[in-house]
């Protein structure tokens, strides 16, 4: 830790946080275009409020919103009588707002790093490709398939007739070597299937 980042307040709690934790945050996208596009849209807006209320207030109102209109429909309609259009642009308008403030769903999966300033991740494909290339190495599988979950890995292994307990060891042992070789942060347990050809 340098001398400046012992002088910035909160920098102790960033030190002590868990690789996983701060490397998920890092690598969560933000929501940039609807952010902008949220961002436009209330600045043209409330820009555009901001002038009629100045010019309104100066004596000469600019006339480009129709807020006599507004006020005398605002005066003849309650909550209730709100027509569905007027609904449905509001709900609209509140999706994007929150799709701009929640950043988005991590794509990647964050990998170990011994300098806790840098953050990697691999790609959740590029992990399953990885793995299931790992399983099919095995002497006895014939095909692979890879699924991340949350908390566990699962691979499901087609093999013939004679395959054993013992082969579904070697792929749980080999996906396990992989993962600790690539060093993958939060992989979870390894789970094995069997699935017998022709099922």
């Amino acid at each position: 830790m340098t001398t400046l980042q012992q002088l910035l307040p909160g920098s102790g709690v960033a030190a002590q946080e868990s690789p996983l934790r701060r490397s998920t945050r890092a690598l969560r996208p933000a929501r940039t275009p609807a952010g902008a596009v949220v961002a436009f849209t209330l600045t043209v807006v409330l820009a555009g409020t901001a002038a009629e209320v100045v010019s309104a207030l100066l004596g000469s109102p600019l006339g480009w919103l129709p807020v006599d209109h507004a006020l005398e429909l605002a005066g003849r309609h309650t909550w209730s009588e709100l027509p569905f259009a007027a609904l449905w642009v509001a709900g609209a308008g509140l999706t994007m707002v929150g799709l701009a403030v929640v950043p988005g769903r991590c794509r990647l999966v964050p990998v170990e790093t011994s300098d806790p300033l840098i953050v990697i991740g691999i790609t959740r494909a590029g992990l399953r490709r990885t793995l299931r290339a790992v399983a099919e190495e095995v002497e006895g599988v014939d095909r692979a398939r890879v699924r991340l979950r949350r908390r566990t890995i699962e691979v499901a292994v087609v093999t013939g007739a004679e395959s054993t307990g013992a082969m579904l060891r070697q792929v749980g042992n080999a996906v396990g070597d992989r993962l600790a070789g690539v060093g993958t942060l939060a992989a979870g347990e390894v789970v094995v299937r069997l699935r017998r050809k022709g099922r």
